[in-house]
């Protein structure tokens, strides 16, 4: 039995997961758990802070062994969430936030249905393609491919009826406060059930 609980963020390529989820971590009790990938840091990034960066062999070991929650190749990359450091909080009471793609939320409703699942949705197509165009240092074709595949992802995710909420990121500080309440009143309820 577990007594923490799991809250999964999902939600397309710049849809502004990351920078929801860094504010609920910083606003709330959660913990962040470090997901594992092959793609090479970005400006900034801290390994085992943003991500653990490990080379595909290693990254298909962990698949072969069974280490991983939930994985995915996205443009030519793995990603991936190792299962025991998310294990290991929900049996410490931990509440524990997953921010990963969609295919990867879907993947942990299989293991762990009993999770809280979010997905952060743009306010527009248009905002979406916007807010790809200015983040991404991508050529044209790379930022349609993004967009093709965002789209394809939020129909997968209604279809999918997964989801216990929806939060549309329209005006950021707003997107953050929604959040934060689902993992307080999630938490809450936790600590009352056990």
């Amino acid at each position: 039995m577990h007594s923490g609980h799991l809250i999964v963020i999902t939600g397309p390529s710049g849809v502004g997961k990351s920078t929801i989820v860094q504010e609920v971590l910083h606003r709330t009790n959660a913990r962040y758990s470090v997901s594992v990938t092959t793609r090479e840091p970005r400006p900034g990034e801290i390994d085992g802070k943003d991500y653990h960066f490990i080379d595909k062999q290693r990254f298909e070991k962990m698949i072969q062994r069974g280490e991983l929650l939930e994985w995915a190749e996205v443009f030519g990359n793995y990603y991936g969430t190792p299962a025991k450091p998310v294990y290991e909080a929900l049996k410490a009471g931990e509440t524990i936030i997953l921010e990963i793609d969609i295919q990867g939320g879907l993947q942990v409703h299989e293991k762990i249905p009993y999770a809280t699942f979010i997905l952060i949705l743009p306010p527009s197509w248009d905002e979406l393609l916007n807010r790809l165009i200015k983040r991404s240092t991508e050529p044209p074709e790379a930022i349609k491919r993004r967009f093709a595949k965002a789209k394809e992802e939020i129909e997968l995710a209604q279809k999918s009826k997964v989801y216990d909420y929806t939060v549309i990121n329209d005006k950021l500080e707003n997107a953050i406060e929604d959040v934060i309440k689902i993992v307080n009143s999630v938490s809450e309820k936790t600590r009352k059930d056990n």
